[in-house]
């Protein structure tokens, strides 16, 4: 016999739906006693992005099954919003912010490990690589694939809306609430290992002539070894970072950024 509950998604879950379903109640026909889990990704939703479920206004976990008539809200993960009081349906946010990129994301991986963020990327994943690793080393999975997210063992995700990367890698600083942990030219773009200055004298045999002539400053990757100095490529990276920070509301001395609670 078939049910009927109602549900709204809030903010940016809109994204996932038809437009008859944004940012409005719609019903939901069922049978059985499916968990809401179920049927927020049977809607479209992946459970990644969601933080928060209230039916007929209580919280709930993923394993609540909906029953006749239920009033469904469904919510994303809050940054600046206090819900500490609720039923939260993962484990704690990963305040260590590390990523690890699916293969479509590769110029978005090296804007984040520009601005300093631990964030794997390998062409050659396929997606049960990229879960068992995020699993494995706490990172959250950045994708386009909706279908990625909905995994049974992915804990943290987001999927990427936009298909710029300058545009990509501003959303995840929004997403993550990232303004406040922007590093700036500690990491390697090609590999993501670590970068730290170096003196001079150490790297001159790979140094080109003009290049020692010109710049006393040094950095070196403690992974692939690649040797940075504040160039021409320098002045263009710092003028990105710090338009970054500005479009986040950021700062670009400290960092910090302004952020209102979310809207409907």
């Amino acid at each position: 016999m078939s049910k009927k509950a109602h549900f709204r998604f809030y903010e940016e879950l809109n994204d996932f739906l038809c437009p008859e379903k944004k940012k409005v109640v719609f019903p939901y026909d069922f049978t059985g006693k499916p968990s809401v889990k179920d049927a927020i990704e049977a809607i479209g939703v992946p459970h990644t992005e969601v933080d928060l479920i209230l039916v007929n206004g209580v919280s709930v976990p993923f394993t609540y099954h909906i029953t006749d008539n239920d009033t469904i809200s469904v919510y994303p993960v809050f940054e600046s919003l206090d819900i500490s009081g609720v039923t939260h349906l993962r484990e704690k946010p990963l305040r260590e912010p590390k990523f690890i990129l699916d293969v479509h994301l590769g110029k978005c991986a090296k804007y984040l490990r520009l601005l300093g963020f631990d964030s794997l990327y390998e062409n050659t994943y396929d997606d049960t690589e990229i879960v068992a690793i995020a699993q494995a080393q706490k990172r959250a999975i950045l994708t386009r694939d909706v279908s990625l997210l909905k995994r049974k063992a992915v804990t943290h995700g987001y999927r990427i809306r936009s298909r710029t990367p300058a545009e990509q890698v501003t959303e995840v600083i929004h997403r993550f609430d990232l303004q406040s942990n922007i590093r700036p030219f500690s990491r390697c773009m090609a590999c993501n290992g670590k970068v730290s200055a170096v003196a001079k004298d150490a790297v001159m045999d790979v140094l080109e002539p003009k290049t020692i002539r010109y710049f006393d400053e040094f950095y070196q990757c403690s992974s692939c070894r690649k040797v940075y100095w504040k160039g021409s490529h320098y002045t263009k990276m710092k003028k990105f970072v710090d338009e970054l920070r500005e479009k986040t509301n950021g700062d670009p001395e400290s960092g910090q950024t302004r952020r209102s609670a979310p809207t409907a």
